[in-house]
Order: C-alpha cells, then sequence, then structure tokens
C-alpha cells in the first residue's frame, strides 16, 4: 500500500517562537484510518491545518501522492476539512451547501445534481436535500458536512474534532457512522481529537502527539498495551502506577520490589540494574481478582483491603488499599466481585494476581504526567 500523505521534518513556529510543531515526520497510508491524539496544545490540530493548507509550515515538506504541496493553497489540493463547528451556510438548503464547493469550482450545472444526490445518499440525508441546516440535528448537521467534503471526492479527508459539539450518546453513534462510511469509500482519514475513546474505536492506526512531537505510533491495541511512555499509558485509558526498585533484569523478566511486594514484568528489559528506581503501570482491568486457593500461576500477587466499591453496571471499580497509602484501582465483573472472597463492601481483604505482561516498566525520570 502507497503513502498517500509524507510529511518530512516539518516545524511549525508562531510569532513570539512559539513552537507548536516541532521537526515532524510522518507517513500516512492510502486508504488508512489515522488519528492524532492528544491535549490541546499537542500540536495535531497545527498539523492537519498544515495538510490542508490553511498553515504554511516555517520548514519542511508535506506531500501529496508524491506531490510537493508545501506552499499550494488549500483549492490545489486533494483534500477537503470536515470542521467541528460544521460551517454551513444558514441561507441554503442541504443540497445547495452541499453543491457549494463544485459550483465554486465551475462544474457544469447538468453534473452538478448528481453529484450532489450521491454524496447526500452516502450520508443518508436525501429526504433532508430541501430543507435548511438550521432544521437539522447535530448529528445530521455533521452528516451535511461530511457530504460536502466527500462531494469533491478527495484523495484525503481531514477531520478536525468534527464530533466535540455532540452530546454523548449521538457522538458514539457518529462514530460508528464514521468508521463505516471510511470502510465503504475506502479513502483517506485523518482525524484529530483529544478523546482517547474516540480515537481507540475508529483508528487503524493512533499518533499520540506531545510538545509538537511524535511520542508513538501504533495500532490501538499496541498503544493500549505496551505504551511507550507514563505520558501514553496515563492519556490513553487509566492505569495504576507503581514505583519501586528494581531487584533483577534481563531479557526475559524484569522484577522489582514495590514496598513489601514482588512485582514481574514480561518481556525483560536489559536497561535497567539492580537498584535502580523505576516506574510500572498496569491497567485497572489487567488486574485479576483472586477467590481463595485460587492456583496464581506466574502472577504476581498482591495483597489489600477494599476501600471503595463503585457500581459501574455490568462491573465495578474496587478502589484498594495496598499499603503504604497507594491506592490500586481493579476493575472486575459484578459477579465476580460478590462471589471473590464475599467481597460486598469497603474493609474485605483481597488478593490482587497481576500478568507479568500486561506490567510495563520505565525509568522514574519518565514519570512526566
Amino acid at each position: 500500500m502507497n503513502d498517500i500523505i509524507q510529511i518530512r521534518n516539518v516545524t511549525k513556529t508562531y510569532p513570539g517562537n512559539v513552537t507548536a510543531v516541532d521537526d515532524l515526520s510522518l507517513s500516512v497510508r492510502e486508504g488508512e484510518f489515522v488519528t492524532l491524539l492528544g491535549p490541546s496544545g499537542c500540536g495535531k490540530t497545527t498539523t492537519l491545518r498544515m495538510v490542508a493548507g490553511f498553515e504554511l509550515p516555517t520548514s519542511g515538506q508535506i506531500f501529496l501522492a508524491g506531490e510537493d504541496v508545501t506552499d499550494r493553497p488549500p483549492y490545489e489540493r486533494q483534500v477537503n476539512t470536515v470542521f467541528q463547528d460544521y460551517a454551513l451556510f444558514p441561507h441554503m438548503n442541504i443540497s445547495e451547501n452541499v453543491g457549494y464547493g463544485l459550483r465554486v469550482a465551475g462544474m457544469a450545472k447538468a453534473d452538478i445534481k448528481p453529484a450532489v444526490d450521491a454524496a447526500l445518499a452516502t450520508v443518508g440525508l436525501m429526504d433532508k436535500a430541501a430543507v435548511r441546516p438550521g432544521n437539522l440535528s447535530g448529528g445530521q448537521k455533521q452528516r451535511v458536512a461530511l457530504a460536502r467534503a466527500l462531494v469533491r471526492k478527495p484523495k484525503v479527508l481531514l477531520l478536525d474534532e468534527p464530533l466535540s459539539a455532540l452530546d454523548a450518546k449521538l457522538r458514539e453513534a457518529m462514530q460508528v457512522e464514521l468508521k463505516h462510511l471510511h470502510e465503504q469509500l475506502g479513502i483517506t482519514f485523518i482525524f484529530v481529537t483529544h478523546d482517547q475513546k474516540e480515537a481507540l474505536v475508529m483508528s487503524d492506526r493512533v499518533i499520540v502527539m506531545e510538545h509538537g512531537r511524535i511520542v508513538q505510533s501504533g495500532t490501538p491495541s499496541d498503544l493500549y498495551d505496551h505504551p511507550v511512555k507514563p505520558y501514553v499509558a496515563d492519556f490513553i485509558g487509566n492505569s495504576n502506577k507503581l514505583y519501586g526498585k528494581i531487584v533483577s533484569a534481563d531479557a526475559g523478566q524484569v522484577t522489582l520490589q514495590v514496598g513489601a511486594n514482588s512485582v514481574q514484568s514480561t518481556p525483560g528489559q536489559t536497561r535497567y540494574a539492580p537498584g535502580d528506581e523505576v516506574l510500572a503501570t498496569v491497567r485497572p482491568e489487567k488486574v485479576r481478582l483472586l477467590a481463595d486457593g485460587e492456583d496464581t500461576g506466574n502472577f504476581s500477587v498482591i495483597p489489600g483491603t477494599v476501600r471503595e466499591v463503585l457500581f459501574h453496571g455490568s462491573s465495578c471499580r474496587l478502589e484498594v488499599d495496598i499499603g503504604e497509602g497507594q491506592l490500586f484501582d481493579v476493575d472486575v465483573q459484578l459477579e465476580r466481585a460478590l462471589h471473590t472472597s464475599g467481597i460486598h463492601g469497603s474493609g474485605a481483604s483481597v488478593n490482587l494476581a497481576i500478568n507479568p505482561d500486561m506490567v510495563s516498566v520505565f525509568p522514574i525520570a519518565e514519570d512526566n504526567v
């Protein structure tokens, strides 16, 4: 599969010596759904705007389908952008909104209607062609914005936090619609969001950014299960943090001492030596709650006392005191919680089993979040 977008050593600096994007290089494959993820100010929207042509890089190059488009204006690039505020014309009906770009581009009037109809059919809004935007719901407006972007048949569709104005339930529904639309059309999507759940649900690949740079790039499962920094572990989902010292480390396994407990991590890392201070992270749902007499296998076991039980419907979260004032979050299915060691509330004693494959270990200096 060929690269449709190549960003080579791009930097964007604003007046006052404010660097929004810092020597960023990135390739996006044709037909890929890529999400740029990070907090406000990390450079994700600036990167998208440079691909669209709304911002020019201070240095570096941007290629689209092998052509250098670094200095080309937006209308000379085969990309279209969907914005979070929809940017629909209130005095035009839906059909006129969708066809606006084609009219500006000089397409023959006879060709515009079938193109608009096809775009509206793609997003399921043929019955709203004569309606004005003020009479549509937020989700319908978003689909109109998508149709308007798709009608010009771009090589790449750029989406700048397009779901942020929607309520939670509609936002989840639109996530599924966008994913299906991508599969149906087969064109490249580059999506910008600060919502990690959104990124995990829709993307082929997620690119986590911080201070204008890429911290980690990979599939949603790669980033979730194998973060390369505490920043990624903390930003994508919830993670427990365990501070300790290395007892032993080789290519097979790292063992660290956390208070009175021993915790293992596999595969091992040879960059550590006994006595090194480290941070280990583990997801709350990756921790197993042991029943009395249950075999621990090769899992690390930490005893604790339940301080709080938070009901989440079919599951619950236990806040467990593992000593030295540290609380450890454990997400378990409700049935298992109720039938394991008689857990019905705070004060219960529990044993937490941690799979070494689910433990990530970092130098203490990387704990910057």
